[in-house]
């Protein structure tokens, strides 16, 4: 997977750029598959765990004010990135990995090989560069849906709107905003690879396509698990006002 990365991050920079037509169809295809279990996902996301979980925490110390600093810390910096991931790999890595999967069963692969087209570039390139992209879009939608649960959760608890904008104004920050979107862009190159690879590799007939669709979503969690450990400590390491509450 890291030969493959490697060799897709130097394709996509070294011309020609053959690949537009296929990138804009990719785009559009996880743009289309992806944008409604996503807003779905986000709100009830938001609404569920982070609005009214921590709004009922909240009530207890009558510090409900205080929920729109911690939408600060879940939804931008954990729960949007996370929800959007998960999306983009069950639906449109899913996809990739169905799709690769199946030339490769039917060798068109080997084919595009034999005829000099590199696979890579024609192929990996523009999903890789599609879904990191498309992920790092959506990623904005999931903040603006997720904070949306936030206010609903507000609501619900019968409080105003003005402290819970007061806090979360307060708290958030340029670097939480940038950091959540290279993370979520980030997370969709190791989608991107993952499903790539394990569709590349995939063999054993259409119940081999099927176990490569089903590791690649496993190991594409696990990829995002473990980089969002490393990033986010490195992130908060190298800006420690991040760990100041206001």
């Amino acid at each position: 997977m890291m030969i493959l990365a490697g060799k897709t991050i130097v394709s996509a920079v070294r011309p020609p750029y053959s690949y537009g037509d296929e990138f804009v169809h990719q785009f559009l295809f996880a743009l289309r598959l992806c944008w409604f279990p996503l807003l779905v996902s986000t709100i009830a996301f938001g609404f569920g765990a982070p609005g009214l979980q921590a709004a009922n925490f909240l009530v207890l110390f009558g510090a409900l004010d205080r929920l729109g600093g911690f939408f600060v810390l879940a939804s931008i910096r954990e729960f949007a990135p996370f929800v959007t991931a998960v999306v983009l790999a069950g639906v449109a890595g899913t996809a990739i990995t169905a799709d690769l999967g199946a030339r490769k069963i039917r060798e068109e692969l080997d084919a595009l090989q034999v005829l000099g087209v590199d696979p890579v570039k024609s192929l990996v390139v523009p999903r890789f560069l599609a879904l990191m992209i498309v992920t790092g879009l959506f990623d904005v939608y999931a903040l603006i849906f997720g904070i949306f649960g936030g206010v609903v959760a507000t609501l619900v608890n019968g409080a105003p709107l003005g402290p819970f904008w007061a806090t979360f104004f307060g708290n958030a920050s340029t670097t939480d905003l940038w950091g959540s979107f290279l993370k979520c862009t980030l997370f969709g190159a190791i989608i991107a690879v993952v499903c790539s690879y394990k569709g590349m590799t995939a063999k054993g007939g259409a119940e081999g396509v099927g176990r490569a669709v089903n590791q690649a979503v496993v190991i594409a969690f696990l990829g995002i698990f473990a980089f969002n450990y490393v990033f986010t400590q490195t992130l908060l390491a190298t800006n420690p006002e991040m760990l100041v509450i206001k």
